[in-house]
Formats: structure tokens, C-alpha cells, sequence
């Protein structure tokens, strides 16, 4: 039978990996460079907590380790600096990480 700490740590993983591709989503839609290292500070975190979420689940008796490794991960994963894209918007558009798109309309001169 499967631990309840196997479940945590996939709960952790999957948060970072959901936050990872909703800045992805973002810095296609917007360019913004703050969404981009967003998403590559969630890349190598998320394999971080890969890694914990795959000691948590194969070896049992040392699960703290693994649940550790998994915690780490999800602190490195801050948020940090980003610039407000969402104005206004509804709940459900700010958690699927709905913007606007950028265009960059080229002048002819």
C-alpha cells in the first residue's frame, strides 16, 4: 500500500509543474521576461521535486528525506518580481493564466 507521503510529495510536484506551464502560458502570450525566468526557475525545481517525489516513493522508511527534497523545491520556487498582466480579471482567468496577447505591430516608414 502506497504511503499518504507519496501522495504529498506528487501534490507538491504537480503545483510546481502547474505553476511552471501557467508562466509558460504567460510569457507566450506577453513576452515579459520576468514570466521566462519564472518558467525556467520552475524547470530545474520541478526536477527537483521529481527527484524527491521518486526517493519518497522508493524508499520506504526514509520518506522524510524525500518530503524534504520536495520542500526544498517548493521554496526555491518563489515567485519573485512579476509585472501585473491580469488588471481586473476573474479568478478563473488569473489561475489559468489568461492574458492578453502582445503583438508587435511593425511600422513602415
Amino acid at each position: 500500500m502506497t504511503s499518504i507521503s507519496v501522495y504529498i510529495a506528487a501534490f507538491g510536484f504537480a503545483s510546481i509543474i502547474f505553476l511552471t506551464l501557467r508562466d509558460i502560458r504567460i510569457y507566450r502570450r506577453t513576452k515579459l521576461e520576468s514570466y521566462r525566468k519564472g518558467a525556467l526557475r520552475g524547470m530545474i525545481t520541478g526536477g527537483l521535486a521529481w527527484i524527491g517525489m521518486i526517493f519518497t516513493a522508493g524508499n520506504p522508511g526514509f520518506e522524510t528525506i524525500g518530503l524534504t527534497i520536495v520542500l526544498v523545491a517548493i521554496y526555491f520556487n518563489k515567485k519573485g518580481k512579476r509585472e501585473d498582466v491580469f488588471g481586473d480579471a476573474p479568478l478563473m482567468k488569473r489561475v489559468l493564466g489568461e492574458t492578453t496577447v502582445k503583438t508587435d505591430k511593425i511600422k513602415e516608414s
